[in-house]
């Protein structure tokens, strides 16, 4: 009788620890493993999104290599994600203008650099408010989306399908979170050489942007930041959903459109249900770092039935303005995307003599809110006219002989 009494509590044992696993496996919400192809496509997609061109080229090498590494990428969608989880941004904020003698003291120094700060600025957001993050959202397109899929593969968490910009912008508050009353923090900064500092609760988003610039001019030109600590129900409303979805689809349209002898930058338009801007030859690229940002003053004239004319655009980080022949063409915040016009991709720089097709995309209507357009409209730039749909300015637009 003992021996079978301890058979039926190993085997009371055994269907608990197999009900116990079972459960665990049925609460593990949907997620999906990316393809090779179709990150690949995400990052050509994604480079197109970001307003401001990128070089897909590069970031695809590093994916493949961690492909070959046995990373794993997976994607979770916004519905699918679990109310109680925590979401964690991993991002970069740059310096352009940095202060060349802090770099010069550090140099004599020789204060050696840090590997993976964008991890360990995660740990530290991570310690600070005493919990994990389950999954990893991308902050902006292009370099931050590479961040968050890799940060993501190794920390062995999923990336949420979704944006908290959709685009790429140029300031910390230019997000959809701020605009739906989430803020950017407590948010774990991470230098280069190591120092360790949190952003625990400024006035609003506008001084997180002042504070971290600040960090990143003081550091070289850049520092890794870990912000927006949102749970799966703060996702729910502050976000763009679906929008690493729709990078994989922007660079399937132009992989297919080459594929079958179409024009990519048609596909790209029909896509988006976007506009055909401008195509021409960069003939001026005033370029300057200030602080913090990238600025530039560009100039294109005009190829084919664009000939004749041309088309200027105003660049702080990313294209926010543009006029042709003088008159306002795209305000932000809708999308300027300049492509390259044989590929359909996004190009890595305004260089005097690059062909550039200019291709401009409406905005959410999340940006075109009172409080977007408060964050990323013209008058913030300091420009003394009000924001415009693209479609209105596209309708008024004169054809072309």
């Amino acid at each position: 009788m003992k021996k079978f009494g301890k058979l039926k509590l190993i085997g009371l044992a055994s269907i608990f620890v197999f009900a116990l696993i079972s459960w665990a496996t049925v609460q593990e919400p949907p997620m999906r493993t990316l393809s090779e192809q179709e990150l690949v496509d995400l990052f050509v997609g994604s480079c197109i999104q970001a307003t401001r061109g990128g070089n897909s080229e590069r970031y695809i090498r590093s994916i493949k290599q961690a492909l070959a590494e046995g990373k794993q990428f997976k994607l979770i969608s916004v519905k699918d994600l679990p109310n109680d989880w925590m979401v964690v941004s991993p991002s970069g904020v740059g310096g352009g203008g940095a202060w060349e003698y802090v770099t010069d003291r550090i140099s004599k120094q020789g204060l050696p650099r840090v590997p993976n700060t964008n991890i360990k600025s995660i740990d530290l957001l991570s310690e600070y408010i005493g919990k994990d993050f389950k999954a990893v959202i991308r902050g902006e397109a292009a370099g931050a989306t590479y961040t968050a899929f890799l940060t993501a593969a190794e920390m062995g968490v999923p990336i949420v399908d979704a944006c908290i910009t959709g685009r790429c912008v140029p300031e910390i508050q230019q997000s959809i979170p701020w605009i739906a009353g989430i803020p950017s923090t407590p948010m774990a900064l991470f230098t280069r050489w190591g120092d360790e500092i949190i952003v625990k609760k400024p006035v609003d988003d506008y001084r997180t942007e002042d504070l971290v610039r600040a960090v990143a001019v003081a550091s070289g030109g850049g520092v890794s930041d870990a912000g927006w600590p949102m749970s799966g129900k703060d996702i729910k409303r502050g976000v763009i959903s679906g929008d690493i979805s729709a990078a994989i689809l922007f660079g399937r349209t132009v992989r297919e459109a080459l594929e079958h002898g179409k024009d990519p930058i048609a596909a790209i338009v029909e896509v988006t249900k976007g506009y055909k801007l401008f195509q021409g030859v960069v003939a001026k690229s005033e370029k300057k770092g200030e602080r913090g940002f990238s600025w530039a003053n560009v100039e294109l004239k005009g190829l084919n039935e664009y000939e004749g004319h041309t088309y200027k655009v105003f660049v702080k980080n990313e294209n926010i303005v543009a006029w042709l022949d003088g008159k306002v063409d795209v305000i932000s915040p809708d999308y300027i995307y300049p492509l390259n016009p044989e590929t359909g991709e996004a190009i890595s720089g305004y260089s005097i003599g690059r062909e550039i097709f200019m291709v401009g995309v409406p905005a959410p209507s999340i940006w075109r809110t009172e409080k977007g357009i408060e964050v990323l409209g013209p008058r913030h730039f300091g420009f003394d006219f009000d924001y415009t749909p693209i479609e209105e300015l596209q309708e008024k637009r004169k054809k072309f002989d």
